[in-house]
């Protein structure tokens, strides 16, 4: 492990680095960075697309190619201007203007963040990097999770299984149904938070294009400001802004991720309960240790550290999705040092979802003891019996079969046959009683 991994705060930027250091290309510094150098840059070039300037082919290609070539010497030196500046989108501003100079375009610098405030930049680069994480790192591990999930649905979609309600044997169901419960919430979830736009904020330094509307006041600027945000950079403009974005879509965005991680933790402790009745055994690795103390032990350790995750997560999402949406008048700075933190949750939940991949992918089905646990439930077949007797307009069945079964041990196959045996009812209603067992009375449900 590398001195940064040891002695990193965080375990994201530690223990967990390797899982996660893709997200770099969103969330760290230098993402920050480079995505304010792409809206400033696509702001300059839709200006000069709009007639405002000349901006040669040369020229373009030189600013097409600092945002394709961004680099880490490049994050540096503006790192270093705002040491100088202590203010970080105006040291991008600095270093595009250095390149504009070096292309021998210095009479075009200041169309160069023209008329804008620093939050028409972050409250752009910061949507569009949020964009870019939930379609290519977020959505695609979500998808491949559920997936998984239906996989092992469609595997186990026969197997019967000894429902619990309350922590009780309750009416048995299937294996591959109850995944398909945690499939189809998934999908729910998934469905809202794509139905979520993002939203960014794009019009000076109140929201008023005020530096724009007196410089040029017969431009349209909220129309220019519509199409550069929706069309160049693929976001939704909102109209009526203070200095700041309102959030109140982003929030959604964190609301909706927290659900779905809710849906997960559910399903991880489903899955570890599963495990501790013997349902699922899991696979060993060579070399691995389940406990310091006790040799025999294979622990569920993927589902809880996904549930850990998961919690973690969820805690940062609450205080992201309560507090952004508020800010004093017409901004306060809360919301900056805040949104940095969007990337931690988020990371969170990466190490969650591929630590419920691998325990999924350890678990092996333990059919003796799913079989052998209905085996010695037949109470619960009480319900199908005293449902017929309704059918049959027998008298009280559901206090009848009470009697027989509630509190009772040692209900077993002889018992509900002998009980069945004495009922006044015709012989074909007797024989279709005592063809019902544990193993078989699971219903239906829709075909996956």
């Amino acid at each position: 492990m590398e001195l940064q991994a040891l002695t990193a705060i965080s375990p994201i930027d530690g223990r967990y680095r390797s899982k996660v250091h893709h997200l770099d290309e969103f969330f760290s510094e230098f993402a920050l960075i480079k995505y304010r150098v792409l809206v400033e840059v696509e702001y300059f070039l839709f200006l000069a697309d709009k007639k405002f300037f000349t901006a040669p082919a040369a020229l373009r290609k030189v600013l097409k190619e600092t945002v394709e070539q961004f680099s880490i010497e490049d994050a540096k030196r503006i790192k270093a201007t705002e040491a100088i500046t202590n203010h970080d989108v105006k040291a991008v501003e600095y270093f595009l203007k250095e390149k504009l100079a070096q292309a021998n375009a210095s009479h075009l610098q200041e169309w160069i963040h023209f008329g804008l405030t620093s939050q028409d930049i972050n409250n752009t680069a910061i949507p569009l990097l949020w964009k870019h994480s939930l379609e290519f790192e977020y959505l695609p591990a979500l998808l491949n999770l559920n997936q998984q999930i239906k996989l092992l649905a469609e595997e186990w979609k026969d197997v019967s299984l000894l429902a619990r309600t309350h922590g009780q044997a309750a009416s048995p169901t299937r294996l591959g149904k109850e995944l398909m419960v945690f499939v189809e919430r998934l999908e729910n979830q998934i469905e809202q938070l794509i139905q979520t736009p993002v939203s960014a904020k794009f019009g000076g330094a109140t929201g008023n294009y005020n530096a724009h509307h007196i410089a040029f006041p017969k431009k349209n600027w909220v129309n220019l400001g519509n199409e550069f945000v929706e069309k160049v950079l693929g976001l939704e403009r909102q109209q009526f802004t203070t200095q700041i974005e309102h959030y109140d879509t982003l929030a959604a965005h964190f609301d909706a991720l927290k659900r779905i991680d809710t849906i997960l933790i559910d399903f991880c402790r489903d899955i570890w309960t599963y495990v501790s009745m013997d349902y699922f055994k899991q696979r060993t690795k060579k070399g691995e240790i389940g406990s310091s103390a006790m040799p025999h032990k294979v622990n569920p350790i993927d589902f809880e550290n996904a549930e850990g995750n998961l919690g973690i997560a969820n805690a940062i999402l609450e205080h992201l999705s309560a507090k952004l949406p508020i800010s004093r008048l017409q901004r306060d700075l809360t919301d900056s040092t805040v949104l940095r933190n969007v990337g931690v949750p988020f990371a969170h939940i990466i190490v969650s979802i591929k630590s419920i991949e691998k325990g999924l992918g350890k678990l092996v089905l333990n059919s003796e003891k799913i079989y052998s646990d209905l085996d010695a439930n037949w109470a619960v077949v009480a319900e199908a019996i005293q449902t017929i007797l309704r059918r049959e307009n027998y008298p009280k069945p559901y206090e009848a079969l009470k009697e027989l079964t509630r509190g009772k041990e040692g209900i077993n196959k002889k018992t509900i046959h002998a009980f069945i045996g004495k009922l006044k009812v015709s012989a074909a209603v007797k024989k279709e009683l005592k063809a019902i067992t544990p193993h078989n009375y699971v219903g239906m449900h829709p075909k996956f």
